[in-house]
């Protein structure tokens, strides 16, 4: 019999808690895409306009990539409480953080209305946003994955890991909509501002569904027994992950290399790399991520499920071997200018990272021990974002103004491929793992991976 914690819960009740995570995850990531979005396209000039333009577009991916820096705090200050009072609480407190900051980047003067102080308070709304997205991830898969059962565990949990591309799909559609109604000047002068708007109606609607669900019950079974324990001699999340799990978190961040740097150069930098060496138009690019990212949408619950059968690792090496092979001829298909080859370039990309990212969520919630399990997961992730994705735009945005070609780009991603291949090479397979099994080792000394994490038991 399975345990009661771990008891599938009813149909309806799993499609209301995956629909509250992905509403959420698609909102934060929507608000977050969105900067990178208008940071390639028009806030080089609205923030940065006494730059030369490339010069400009890597001031604006500058404050693209603080928002990164902000998300490892975000990860320590969610995970700690989320670990803490529960997993619902904190996803709440993060979608209204992240929704407030975009909406307050709609009603943003310009360099041209304030001077200075305009990039200065674009700045610290993007910190509130990677503050806010740090602590977002964590808790959505964590909902998802300790709710359902370990048998489609990665099936469920990717479907949180789809608010990336439906966050992509959204924002960039809204964006490509406005270029296309709108003229060159009435885009740069108001037009731009709609879409961050927009993002208090979101917020609305995800904060309505995500207060509908209860919160986790591997983390209720588990609260309750640390209390019994006497909870006050519990130690910080922190510190239990770092004497536990040190190993994993470095086998998490080692993961998110190659994920994390191939998704914002296929995205973000393919807005910047079109529009000025393969002299694409900017509505063209904007229409290929957007295609492109409705496929990638509909692959990942694919790749989680299949992770289901074969295992986390397989699926996940099969895509970071599959991105470093196709980086080539990624930017040798952008170099034709054709719609078609820049199309597929980018839908070959994005389909190649959904193995590596759909996986991702059940398998690093696999990793953690229950009552430190958020800050685990959350850490792992996010503190390789810094390294990864942060940079990603602005060292591919350098290379090219360096050297005119798209080769060392290539090579720069290829390099992430191969610590990602060495990083989960690495790691030990995790998919019959019983999450409310984890519990019982929370604050018990460290034993070798297999001992302190069984197997799920048999439904």
């Amino acid at each position: 019999m399975a345990s009661a914690a771990t008891a599938p819960p009813t149909p309806g009740n799993l499609k209301r808690i995956v629909a509250a995570s992905l509403i959420g995850t698609t909102i934060e990531w929507y608000d977050f895409f969105l900067y990178g979005s208008a940071a390639a396209l028009v806030f080089n000039k609205l923030f940065f306009p006494d730059s030369d333009p490339l010069v400009g577009t890597l001031l604006s991916f500058l404050t693209y990539a603080v928002g990164f820096a902000a998300r490892p705090l975000g990860a320590l200050v969610f995970g700690h409480y989320g670990d803490r009072l529960g997993r619902k609480k904190l996803l709440v407190l993060s979608l209204l953080m992240m929704g407030g900051a975009t909406f307050a980047i709609g009603l943003l003067p310009t360099h041209a209305t304030i001077g200075t102080a305009a990039p200065v308070l674009l700045t610290v709304l993007r910190l509130v946003q990677g503050f806010a997205l740090g602590g977002e991830w964590g808790g959505a898969v964590l909902l998802v994955s300790e709710h359902g059962d370990a048998r489609r565990r990665g099936f469920w949990a990717s479907w949180p890991q789809t608010g990336a591309p439906a966050g992509q799909l959204l924002a960039t559609g809204v964006l490509s909509l406005l270029t296309a109604v709108l003229s060159d000047s009435a885009f740069d002068s108001w037009g731009w501002r709609i879409p961050f708007l927009l993002s208090g109606v979101l917020v609305m609607v995800g904060l309505w569904i995500r207060l509908s669900v209860d919160e986790s019950p591997v983390f209720k079974q588990a609260l309750a027994q640390a209390r019994t324990r006497k909870a006050d001699a519990e130690p910080l999340p922190l510190v239990s992950v770092l004497r536990h799990h040190w190993r994993d978190v470095l086998i998490a961040m080692g993961a998110r290399m190659a994920e994390n740097i191939s998704y914002y150069v296929i995205t973000a930098f393919i807005l910047v790399y079109a529009t000025t060496a393969a002299d694409v138009s900017k509505q063209t690019a904007l229409n290929a991520v957007l295609i492109a990212s409705a496929v990638h949408f509909a692959v990942i619950p694919a790749w989680g499920a299949l992770s289901d059968r074969i295992g986390r690792r397989p699926v996940y090496l099969l895509g970071a071997a599959g991105v470093g092979l196709w980086m080539v001829p990624f930017f040798r298909l952008i170099d034709s200018g054709r719609f078609g080859s820049l199309l597929l370039a980018v839908t070959v990309g994005l389909v190649l990272h959904g193995a590596m990212y759909a996986p991702q969520a059940a398998f690093f919630s696999e990793m953690f021990a229950t009552r430190m399990r958020y800050s685990g997961a959350s850490i792992g992730a996010q503190f390789a974002s810094v390294a990864a994705g942060a940079p990603a735009p602005l060292i591919a945005t350098a290379l090219l103004n360096e050297y005119d070609s798209s080769t060392p780009i290539s090579l720069y991603v290829i390099a992430s491929v191969v610590l990602t291949l060495i990083a989960v090479g690495v790691a030990k397979e995790t998919r019959h793992r019983d999450l409310a099994e984890v519990a019982s080792s929370d604050e018990g000394p460290e034993e070798p991976a297999d001992s302190r994490v069984p197997r799920a038991r048999t439904t």
